[in-house]
């Protein structure tokens, strides 16, 4: 769906700086798609993975070419709206506010009056296959990471088996990315994997807001879930 790259209307009234830039863009957002609450979430999911992803090399200093190419990889941007993408990314990084109020600002509009979303985990995973497209996740990207799981009401768990899908870990690890614990037993993980299936089909992460573009994505998630399922297995076969 390009509606969410139809980021001129969005970023052309934006102030080149100052305090307002986050408030001005979520006062966008709203008078832009106020009656289309499906296409305010594609548009929030863009805007926060832009706009973090912004943040996150803040964090940590530096901007690698890797990164800038996985974040491209993330979003198939047309050539006539690579202008507006990199300028709302100037402007985020510039900003003065806290990327923790850019977290929580981007939470209550995916799916205002509730805890949480799915599309919340979403944003997550893509941040985490930016960072490590260097090679390794910074201890301060990982801090960032963090906070940001915490700032989305993502659970520990959830935060750990998003996080074990990109960074190598021990024995544990593939239980993790399935969302278990070591001791479950052989039906009930056989149950956990193919409910992961089912929740990471294209058709389900479209229903929840997710661009087309971010599909190469779930596509890597799929990978790691198998791979993790495959290890669990194989650890319990006979």
């Amino acid at each position: 769906m390009q509606i969410v790259w139809s980021l001129g209307a969005l970023v052309q009234a934006l102030p080149s700086q100052g305090m307002q830039t986050l408030d001005a863009l979520l006062e966008r957002i709203h008078a832009l798609f106020d009656s289309d609450k499906e296409k305010r979430r594609q548009v929030a999911f863009s805007v926060a993975m832009i706009a973090l992803s912004a943040k996150m090399a803040k964090a940590d200093g530096v901007v690698s070419q890797a990164e800038i190419a996985a974040f491209q990889q993330i979003f198939s941007i047309p050539a006539d709206e690579m202008r507006n993408v990199f300028r709302l990314y100037d402007l985020a990084r510039r900003d003065i506010a806290g990327y923790e109020a850019y977290a929580a600002k981007m939470a209550a509009l995916c799916d205002e009056g509730e805890r949480s979303c799915a599309l919340l985990a979403d944003v997550l995973d893509g941040l985490f296959h930016i960072a490590k497209a260097d090679g390794m996740v910074h201890p301060r990207e990982l801090a960032f990471l963090r906070q940001i799981a915490v700032v989305f009401g993502l659970t520990e768990a959830e935060f750990a088996s998003i996080r074990y899908r990109h960074v190598a870990t021990g024995s544990d690890g593939p239980f993790a990315v399935l969302g278990l614990d070591p001791g479950e037993g052989t039906e009930r993980v056989r149950a956990r994997y193919l409910e992961l299936v089912k929740e990471n089909h294209p058709d389900r992460l479209a229903a929840r807001g997710v661009p087309d573009e971010f599909m190469a994505i779930g596509i890597e998630r799929m990978k790691a879930i198998n791979a993790a399922y495959a290890i669990v297995a194989k650890g319990r076969a006979p």
